[in-house]
């Protein structure tokens, strides 16, 4: 498909990619209230879902990003706004993520995409239309699933948007690495390094946490941890198999995927101009502002963007 030309400049209160990173995510306050379920997985784990059902015949999957849940901001704007306009609303918290740790050694990552098709195939006979929208590592983990379904994904999936997608995990790495991105690697890595601790209490002898507060970046630890859990050789193996970039040619689905020029997370190769110019359902928008899943407007708490772009490419089907 052509590349989309996007309207959105960016925020008119935020004037750069960190700004905009940072301080949607702190201010904006959103009231949601979610039905809880523990939804079981063939393997033996489970996940948690926060729904909003009003018996509608459509339904919203929304996929956070790396250590949110259905109680980030970004989320909860997507659930309030679809919700007002007649969508029932699926939150997928992946593993670990709902403040409860799962029950196996394994956990959520960039490709795990088994648990997403299973909570697909427990709602496709609930509703007549499904559209997804992921965030980040869902926005990944989202692309990653439709690339695998190709041809075979559901006639009753009609969509997908994805935001702020590093679809080349190496690339994106080593950007995260970067002295400029410091402060969000180490956020990230007190949590994730939390839960490790706690995972290792729980599979004693299986998880070595001994020297945990020695690394410092996404590398080193997918090196030590992410990998060897779920299965590849090494941090390379796993970026390899589960980055986005190197399947989006399977998509068979119309899919936009919006990844901001000034986002601080993102490699040159998240994006992918060259394949979307031959895609016949990829749209690729890249607009100068917005930073990492911000594409905040003007107040924190008003419509955001990307909620309003979500929905018109859903809804529509068209540009």
């Amino acid at each position: 498909m052509p590349l989309v030309q996007s309207d959105f400049k960016g925020s008119t209160l935020f004037h750069d990619g960190h700004a905009e990173t940072i301080l949607p995510a702190l201010l904006r306050k959103i009231h949601v209230t979610y039905t809880r379920e523990q939804f079981d997985l063939p393997d033996g784990d489970f996940i948690h879902l926060d729904t909003i059902k009003k018996n509608n015949d459509k339904v919203l999957i929304l996929l956070h990003g790396l250590e949110g849940s259905s109680q980030s901001s970004y989320i909860k704007g997507f659930a309030s706004y679809f919700s007002s306009l007649g969508w029932d609303i699926c939150v997928i918290n992946f593993r670990t993520c709902s403040g409860i740790t799962n029950r196996l050694l394994h956990s959520y990552h960039s490709g795990q995409t088994n648990d997403l098709r299973t909570v697909i195939h427990h709602l496709i006979p609930q509703y007549h239309q499904i559209a997804l929208t992921g965030f980040s590592l869902g926005g990944n983990v989202l692309l990653k699933y439709l690339a695998e379904e190709s041809t075979a994904v559901s006639k009753k999936i009609i969509s997908a948007v994805a935001f702020s997608v590093p679809i080349d995990l190496y690339e994106s790495a080593l950007v995260m690495a970067k002295w400029h991105n410091r402060l969000y690697m180490k956020r990230f890595l007190k949590s994730m390094n939390a839960k490790m601790i706690e995972k290792s209490i729980l599979f004693p002898g299986q998880i070595d946490v001994g020297h945990i507060h020695l690394i410092k970046t996404f590398h080193e630890f997918d090196e030590q941890y992410t990998a060897p859990m779920n299965g590849f050789m090494n941090a390379m193996d796993y970026y390899q198999k589960n980055s986005a970039l190197f399947m989006l040619e399977h998509i068979a689905i119309p899919t936009l995927l919006v990844n901001a020029v000034n986002d601080p997370f993102l490699s040159l190769s998240s994006f992918p101009f060259e394949i979307a110019k031959h895609h016949p359902y990829l749209y690729v928008e890249t607009p100068v502002g917005g930073g990492h899943v911000g594409f905040s407007v003007s107040t924190p708490n008003g419509l955001y963007w990307s909620e309003v772009r979500a929905h018109q490419f859903i809804s529509s089907g068209i540009l």
